[in-house]
């Protein structure tokens, strides 16, 4: 039998400056999920509002529903896009 006890599931609170931060960080980011038309993989293009003409001259991605957007999660179908 081991000792110690079991890990505590929920995460500790964020100081309230970094809550600041990633809150005005948020507001400066834009973002786009979709289905890739060529792998079926989840897409998720993000980056800086500065960059959101550049948003309109990748490939287009496919509208996905939340069934689909789990199921990719849980496959690991997602793939993160940074745009500049």
């Amino acid at each position: 039998m081991t000792g110690g006890s079991p890990p505590d599931p929920s995460p500790a609170p964020l100081p309230p400056e970094l809550i600041r931060q990633l809150d005005a960080l948020g507001g400066q980011l834009v973002w786009r999920v979709g289905k890739d038309e060529v792998s079926d993989e989840v897409v998720v293009r993000l980056g800086y509002a500065s960059a959101t003409p550049r948003f309109a001259h990748l490939p287009r991605l496919r509208s996905a529903n939340d069934a689909e957007l789990q199921a990719a999660l849980s496959e690991n179908r997602v793939v993160i896009e940074w745009v500049d």
